[in-house]
């Protein structure tokens, strides 16, 4: 009887798995990581990784971002960093708290998604006070995969650069529009989307086990991809 249970569940296995990633650029898709020690302290870009109990994000160094190709909203004021993260639209859009029918609908049926970009022009342990900071270095030489997938999670104008719809949940950022295929339900939620993030930086994460904002903190404070705790959320 386990035997055919386990033969049953396979498929559907096989298939969560499949529709969990976000879509990538093809050339991303078939890339080897190379990463297999953290980058030296005195090497590479700082990265930090926010967490609290439900919901991640990053924060990258925006010239090195622009450099290596990403297409940053026009109507994001010019600053040293900026902090990202995915998610389902009336979550970032709507200002009170969502009702239990919009919870159900936001996980069960496939709904619209966006990419929040947010300026920072200050130290990020300051400014990103509520959320607990990890920080790791990432290798330069990563910089075009990870633009290339932020660059492919927004829907585009005439002149390339992002749609954007509302201004950010807090600060001076905008929300960008994603494509259809980008949509957002379980277990396709936001820390997927860092995982993905943090893949394209050489880091070694498995989505499976990045549902959870713990299980992808887990990961990324493993030895091997040398994320290290820099302050608690408040």
């Amino acid at each position: 009887m386990f035997l055919l249970r386990s033969l049953l569940l396979l498929p559907l296995a096989i298939l969560a798995s499949c529709t969990m990633h976000l879509p990538e650029p093809e050339h991303l898709a078939t890339r080897v990581k190379t990463r297999t020690v953290p980058v030296a302290a005195d090497e590479g870009v700082e990265l930090y990784l926010l967490s609290d109990n439900l919901h991640t994000a990053l924060v990258f160094d925006r010239k090195w971002l622009e450099e290596s190709g990403y297409v940053m909203p026009p109507e994001v004021p010019k600053t040293d960093f900026v902090t990202m993260s995915w998610g389902e639209k009336t979550a970032y859009t709507q200002k009170r708290w969502l009702s239990p029918v919009q919870v159900f609908r936001a996980l069960c049926t496939p709904s619209d998604s966006v990419m929040e970009v947010i300026p920072i022009d200050w130290k990020v342990p300051e400014v990103c006070h509520h959320q607990t900071g990890y920080l790791a270095k990432v290798e330069r030489s990563h910089g075009p995969a990870l633009a290339a997938f932020l660059n492919a999670c927004a829907d585009k104008n005439p002149d390339g650069t992002p749609i954007t719809i509302a201004p950010s949940s807090w600060g001076k950022g905008r929300l960008v529009q994603c494509p259809d295929n980008y949509s957002y339900y379980f277990p396709r939620i936001c820390n997927v989307w860092t995982a993905q993030a943090l893949g394209q930086c050489g880091f070694d994460i498995t989505t499976p086990g990045a549902v959870s904002a713990s299980g992808l903190v887990r990961q990324a404070t493993r030895e091997k991809n040398g994320f290290r705790k820099m302050w608690d959320g408040d």
